[in-house]
């Protein structure tokens, strides 16, 4: 389900969806990256519960806004936004 509009997200912002093999962690290391990232807030085992779910929320915020080496010491949320501003037309 939640991959379910992926061709039409993929048209309106001009790109190309991947999808991973099961079990195949060299295929994504950008999402490796950001559980590592995680890990420094959360450690593993750790049991998700709602007031996981809303530090989860205070946590991405600041993942999200801490610069980084591979994009040019930017940061991350300015960068998508600037993309998403750029590229997809809004519909009323």
């Amino acid at each position: 389900m939640e991959f379910a509009e992926h061709r039409t997200i993929a048209k309106a912002l001009n790109t190309t969806v991947y999808f991973t093999h099961p079990y195949s962690s060299w295929e994504k290391g950008q999402i490796e990256y950001c559980n590592k990232l995680l890990r420094q807030y959360i450690p593993k085992k750790s049991i998700i519960d709602e007031q996981t779910t809303q530090k989860l929320n205070e946590i991405q915020m600041k993942i999200n806004i801490r610069s980084r080496k591979n994009l040019g010491f930017q940061k991350p949320f300015k960068l998508f936004y600037k993309f998403v501003k750029g590229n997809v037309i809004f519909d009323n």
